[in-house]
């Protein structure tokens, strides 16, 4: 398993080459950028549905599908907004329909994925959309309806009622938002809004249409007489049909009390949908609230249940105060202590890349890690456990058994005398300790234990990596292990704490033992291959007698027929 793991390429190489590809039939491009669009021909081009283009491109198509939805039915019922700026919507509405068309043609040159592959025959493709459901949307969205202009007039933009049917892609453009944003709750408020938005105004239009209906100011509830100036603007003819539509809806404030079965029916309808839109509000909302809990739940200790263990517990004052301040610190400077555990449903090499890119430089700065293979610290990279230290709180003292390193991310730690106030070092960002006590070097006097006091200085973030997590993977890096030892006698030496003597005694101790592990392994192989060699020739053994059992059978059940025919 080790020779394939150096076989691999590392992931940290495969982080800085990043590929989009474009091909089509005959022909394949390439990019170091994944920002980067390809430069194809756009008869062989294929769109990744995943990629960053068909993003982009569903995220435009956002602005035709709600101008549609908005604008069409504005238009119908606000009949001055639609003769006043008629130029201006005709020359919107055939732009949207070249959008239209266009995503029609983005369609029909999409991928989809079989069996896990990207499907990039454009025949294929191209069957796979003229099948699909979505198809049929689209064709029917961009129906040449307009030619009905011809017949009612100009001034009749219902006729392009079919345009709303292709509401799907604006509905697959807010998932795949939600997903690709760092804020998601943000996102999701926001879309809330334009729900509630696209509600209110229709409503509005439906309320402007039923008081043209009935007569504008026929009664208080209708909108009033077009006499008065006030009132007679487009600006304020919507304003105000806007703000009678939010006051139903919402239930906030005085509305005029209906006259008219029409008018009493418009407000029932309205007051069931306001139940169903406040339901929808408070839903989300407590949605949104309720996914910002579990992050945080996620990302920091819960700090809830330490506060009931002291009260049960009645731990002492100056105590608690510490601890407090410790989970003060991790919220306020956002600290996670928890990343194995926010990682651990990403797929194990993802998860490495992803540790990779964000720890990888600390820990190659370890002297004893440098020019190690790069498969060795992408595994221990996986292992590396962040810890958060208050200040003048001790890391280790001297006398402990060391069963982790240390490596300095963020902060200051000093070197202290035992009186704990004396300082012979301070170690900074980048700076690490405890790395010979993990690698249990021969001939190490000190015998694995601390050799010095360290103290946090102020609020310091480390890297712990322990014992038993190296030792696991070195088991299958053996020559990194070898090199690892090396470097660590060399520090030792340097620091004057190597019994060459005993160093040596041990190696040729241990040389013995493996030696003799080695002779014990070869008379196994031996005795297996022998005990592998009676088997088979017992079950030969067996087989042959057998037969010869049969044979023996056969012919004494012959006799017996032979002397019943002579009798």
């Amino acid at each position: 398993m080790a020779k394939e793991n150096r076989k691999t390429k590392t992931l940290a190489g495969k982080m800085l080459e990043k590929k989009n590809t474009c091909e089509g039939s005959k022909t394949g491009y390439s990019t170091k950028h994944k920002n980067v669009l390809v430069k194809c021909s756009w008869k062989n081009c294929i769109v990744d549905p995943s990629g960053n283009m068909y993003y982009t491109w569903i995220q435009i198509m956002i602005v035709p599908v709600l101008y549609n939805w908005v604008i069409i039915i504005c238009r119908t019922v606000f009949t001055d907004i639609e003769n006043s700026y008629l130029s201006v919507w005709l020359t919107l509405d055939y732009l949207c329909d070249l959008f239209y068309i266009f995503d029609m043609v983005i369609r029909f040159k999409t991928g989809f994925l079989e069996q896990g592959i990207l499907v990039q025959e454009q025949s294929r493709l191209s069957q796979n959309y003229i099948r699909s459901s979505e198809f049929k949307y689209d064709v029917l969205s961009i129906l040449p309806t307009d030619l009905l202009y011809f017949y009612l007039g100009i001034h009749y933009p219902i006729v392009r009622i079919n345009r709303f049917v292709r509401v799907y892609r604006l509905f697959e453009a807010f998932d795949r938002i939600e997903t690709r944003t760092s804020y998601p709750n943000t996102f999701r408020l926001c879309k809330l809004m334009l729900y509630v938005f696209v509600l209110i105004h229709w409503n509005a239009c439906f309320y402007f249409a039923l008081s043209s209906t009935i007569g504008f100011g026929e009664d208080d509830w209708v909108y009033p007489n077009m006499s008065d100036p006030d009132f007679a603007t487009e600006y304020r003819q919507y304003i105000y049909s806007f703000f009678f539509s939010t006051l139903i809806l919402t239930t906030v404030g005085d509305t005029p009390k209906p006259e008219r079965e029409e008018e009493f029916m418009f407000m029932m309808v309205d007051f069931l949908i306001a139940v169903l839109a406040f339901a929808s509000v408070v839903g989300n909302i407590g949605h949104v609230i309720s996914n910002l809990n579990n992050a945080e739940k996620a990302f920091f200790p819960n700090h809830e249940l330490v506060k009931s263990y002291f009260k049960n517990h009645k731990v002492n004052k100056d105590l608690q105060k510490r601890v407090n301040n410790w989970y003060q610190h991790l919220y306020i400077n956002k600290k996670m202590t928890k990343e194995n555990e926010i990682l651990k449903t990403l797929p194990e090499r993802l998860r490495a890349e992803v540790a990779v890119s964000v720890h990888l430089g600390t820990l190659s700065k370890v002297t004893i890690f440098q020019n190690c293979e790069m498969s060795l610290l992408e595994e221990l990279v996986l292992k590396l456990k962040p810890q958060v230290f208050s200040p003048g709180e001790y890391v280790c003292k001297k006398g402990d058994v060391g069963h982790e390193m240390y490596i300095i991310k963020e902060g200051k730690l000093a070197v202290v005398a035992d009186d704990g106030v004396t300082e012979f070092a301070v170690l900074g960002e980048g700076n690490f300790f405890g790395e010979i006590s993990i690698l249990n070097i021969k001939g190490n006097t000190s015998g694995n234990r601390r050799t010095a006091n360290i103290k946090s200085i102020g609020h310091s973030d480390l890297f712990c990596l322990s014992k038993e997590d190296l030792k696991g993977v070195l088991t299958e890096y053996p020559e990194a292990k070898r090199i690892l030892e090396e470097k660590g006698k060399q520090i030792l030496i340097k620091m004057g704490k190597l019994d060459e003597n005993l160093a040596g005694g041990l190696e040729s101790k241990e040389e013995q033992m493996n030696s003799r592990i080695k002779r014990i392994e070869d008379s196994l192989d031996s005795l297996q291959t022998k005990l592998a060699r009676m088997v088979a020739e017992m079950a030969s053994s067996t087989d042959k007698l057998k037969m010869r059992v049969e044979s023996l059978e056969n012919d004494i059940n012959h006799w017996q027929a032979s002397c019943e025919e002579v009798k």
